[in-house]
């Protein structure tokens, strides 16, 4: 058994976890979100909790149970999250000249090379940029889904990851980038 499997996900007022086939549906006041379960856990939604067990009869190996059970368990819970309270990222543009703007959810990023970057966010994801003054560009990302937030913010660190020598790049607010000298002076 799972030690992540075995805690029980409690249902916050406002959300309503339904099971339906093997398939279970989280609705709150963010969004609605579904996610298929294998058939070797076994969902139980009672007392204002959801609880997930591992079937002993089934087929799948043992192994593979137990990683099922901590697994489901913690992508239900971060459904739950998401549909409560919601996942925010804050991405830092780091760079001279670096610049962000948004119309909706297309994101215009220029990053020094010789041309935009634009891309199309999807629907479920809100953004927005911030630019002031003497501070560095900043884009703002929401959404209610954790991997799908993930994703993208690993998309847009990749068009500018961050480097250890002069430190640009994009970063996540308040990441720390291990600095390295360079070139040392060379002895005479």
């Amino acid at each position: 058994m799972s030690r992540i499997g075995k805690l029980p996900i409690v249902i916050p007022a406002g959300v309503t976890v339904t099971l339906n086939n093997g398939i279970v549906n989280v609705k709150g006041p963010k969004g609605e979100m579904s996610q298929k379960v294998d058939s070797s856990i076994i969902v139980k939604i009672e007392n204002n909790e959801v609880i997930l067990e591992v079937d002993e009869n089934s087929p799948v190996n043992y192994k593979q149970r137990n990683a099922f059970h901590g697994l489901y368990r913690s992508l239900i819970n971060n459904m739950v999250v998401g549909v409560s309270e919601g996942y925010q990222k804050v991405l830092e543009l780091v760079g001279v000249g670096y610049r962000v703007s948004n119309q909706g959810n297309i994101i215009e990023f220029s990053l020094g090379y010789t041309h935009p970057i634009f891309i199309q966010l999807p629907k479920e994801v809100k953004v927005e940029t911030k630019s002031e003054r003497n501070q560095n560009p900043v884009v703002i990302l929401e959404s209610c889904d954790k991997a799908l937030l993930g994703l993208i913010c690993a998309k847009i660190r990749s068009f500018r990851k961050p480097e250890p020598y002069k430190g640009k790049g994009i970063l996540f607010k308040g990441e720390v980038i291990r600095r390295k000298s360079g070139k040392s002076a060379s002895a005479k």
